[in-house]
Formats: C-alpha cells, structure tokens, sequence
C-alpha cells in the first residue's frame, strides 16, 4: 500500500492531468449522446476492425524495439532484440506520463546502464533514435501533407497555425540536439546565462544546481553523436522503419474510422492527417499531449468522422494512449525484474566510433551565477 501511494505522489501531476482531460472528453461526450446513446455507440463497434486497430499499434510497438535493436546492435554486436524491445516500451511509457516527453530518453539511458550498457553508448543510442526519428517524422509528414494541401487548406480550418506551431517545435528541437552535437559550448554558455538570471529574478530556484542537472544530459547528447559514428546505412535503415511505423501508427486511426461503419475516405487521407496532427502535438507541454491531442484530432480528423468526432476520439484515445501506458506499466514492471542487473552482452566498439565512455565536457564546470 506504502508502494502504491509513492507512486500516485510520484505522478500526481500526471493522473490529475489525465483525469481532468479524459473527463472533459466523457462530459463532453455525453451531453452529446447520453449515457444510452453512448453505450449503442460503443456496442456497434466493428470488433475486426477494432482487433486490427490493436494490432497496428502492437506492430509499432514491434518496430519501436527493431529501430532500438539495430541501434544497439552498432555498438553491442550480441544485444538481444529482447533488452531493445524493453527500452523502447520503455520510451513509450515514459514519453506518456511525462510533460514534453521528457521523461523518456533519461529512463531509456538509466534502464540501459541497469543492463549493463556502458553510460557513453546508452546516451549515444538514445541521442541518434531521437534524432532520426524527430527529423523522419517532421519531413514525412510534411510530405504526405503536401500530397494533399488543398484538400487540407480546404477542410481543416487554423491549418497555418497548425502547421507554424508543428514545424517550429519540431525544427527547433532538432536545431538545438544538432548544434550541441557539433557546437555545445555555445548552447552551454547560453544556457547557463538564462538560468542565471532567471535565479536573479527569484523565477528559478537554485540556477547552478538545475544548470549542471541539465547539462549532465546535454553532455550525454553530445558524447552520443561522436560515440555513434557515421554509418549512414545504419540511419537510412532506421529512418525506414520510423516511415513504416509512422503509417502503422497512423492506420488505427482509418481502423477506429472503418469500427464506426464509416466509409468514403481514403486510407491515404487519414493517414497524411494522423501523422501530421501527431507531429504538431509532439511538444504540447502535458502528458501524452493533453488537449493539444484531442484538439488536433478534432482538427484534422472531423473531417472524416462528422458527428462521430468525439465519440471516435475517445476510442482512439482509449486504445492508442491509455493503452499504451497500461501495457508499458506492465511490460516494464516485468521486464524491469527479468533484466535489470543481468550481465550485458559481449562490449564491442565500433571501429568507425570513438570511446563512448570518454571524459564528458566540462561545460558544467561553469563560473557560478554570483560571478557571471
């Protein structure tokens, strides 16, 4: 019982967050249909098609630890796709419950050390996943949404703001992951002299202390990307199959579509709208994107469901997002006790790398606030 109650304090924010989204979408719902109404709703659905709706998202769970697997591959020839499909339900998880996904990469790098990965190489992992899988899915969709720009100029009202909103997040993350790469005394100097002041206006706590928090995972960041080296065939591999599970992903939207008894629209069409409509809400600072997710939906995907808009949404939600967090608090808490603290696989460096485990920067070793 103690064990649980850490837990719900733990996550406090996030259950809040969840339960106030979720029962806005039921009241919402329900001055629609009604309770009756909603039950008819629910009864009708096309169990096939919900099936098949499961199980694109088990398969992208799938790729989710092939991409892990070939990464880790690079560094630890005898890495087992077991240990990668646990980190990446890991990521999955984390990037659910925490704001921004922030939780995710650091829990992926600590359950990876837990493995036995060296810390330089689980940062370097990590480093390349989310950069190739951030810029694939910025293009992608940005190219699937440009096969269709006047059907979408015409039907999803607030598009600009939409797609201004998506690319500056999107091309903002990955300008700064790209610049500590290659430049990250700039972004530590800069860093250091906003938190600074933001200490001096009393709007944070303790600057020097959450600065070096920070930089110790910049530095892992930056250590990654020379840690990894420059296989470009490794990337374009992982860049593929980041396309594949980007449509996966994609199709139980058009299967949630098809459970509703709905037909006419094109499985190309609500595909272009899912994979853009996820990538606008990426940063949305709440768990899972919180109404930023739903707004999107509605936005993109009304279009499609009409009237069945809200009660389709609850259904995607349901499946896509709460499921994800209930199968990875389970697959986690299990694989948590089959791995951790086992004996890692044969250590091997790549010959087109460097040592993943050298000395970080010493950017953190900043002058303090008081003499900046």
């Amino acid at each position: 019982m103690r064990k649980f109650l850490r837990l719900v304090k733990k996550h406090l924010f996030t259950i809040i967050v969840l339960s106030v989204t979720m029962a806005i979408l039921l009241t919402s719902l329900l001055k629609e249909t009604g309770l009756a109404g909603l039950a008819h709703i629910l009864s009708t659905l096309d169990p096939a098609w919900m099936f098949l709706a499961a199980g694109t998202l088990g398969v992208t769970w799938l790729l989710e630890g092939l991409c892990n697997w070939l990464l880790c591959r690079h560094l630890y020839p005898k890495w087992t796709y077991a240990r990668s499909f646990m980190i990446g339900i890991t990521g999955i998880f984390y990037a659910s419950i925490t704001p921004c996904s922030a939780g995710a990469q650091p829990m992926q790098i600590y359950y990876m050390s837990k493995m036995g990965m060296q810390g330089g190489k689980s940062a370097a992992i990590i480093s390349a996943k989310t950069i190739t899988h951030q810029a694939t899915t910025v293009i992608f969709s940005l190219l699937l949404i440009c096969t269709e720009l006047p059907f979408f100029v015409k039907n999803v009202s607030n598009l600009t703001l939409f797609t201004v909103f998506g690319l500056a997040t999107n091309i903002l993350f990955i300008a700064a992951v790209v610049l500590i790469s290659v430049n990250a005394g700039f972004i530590y100097r800069w860093l250091h002299t906003i938190m600074c002041w933001l200490g001096k206006i009393h709007i944070l706590k303790k600057p020097e202390e959450k600065y070096k928090t920070v930089i110790t995972q910049l530095d892992s960041f930056h250590e990654g990307f020379k840690t990894m080296g420059h296989s470009w065939r490794l990337y374009v591999a992982v860049c593929l199959i980041t396309i594949v599970q980007l449509v996966l992903g994609s199709l139980d939207t058009y299967c949630i579509y098809r459970a509703f008894h709905l037909h006419g629209a094109s499985v190309w069409l609500i595909v272009a709208a899912e994979v853009f409509a996820a990538m606008v809400v990426t940063f949305v600072p709440l768990p899972g994107g919180s109404g930023g997710a739903e707004l999107s939906f509605d936005a993109f995907c009304h279009i499609f469901f009409g009237s069945m808009t809200t009660p389709a949404m609850l259904v995607w939600r349901l499946l896509t997002y709460y499921g994800s967090i209930l199968f990875g608090f389970l697959y986690v808490s299990i694989g948590s006790r089959k791995y951790l603290g086992t004996p890692p696989p044969e250590d091997y460096q790549h010959p087109d790398s460097q040592n993943g485990d050298a000395a970080l920067p010493t950017q953190a070793n900043q002058t303090n606030c008081g003499s900046s």
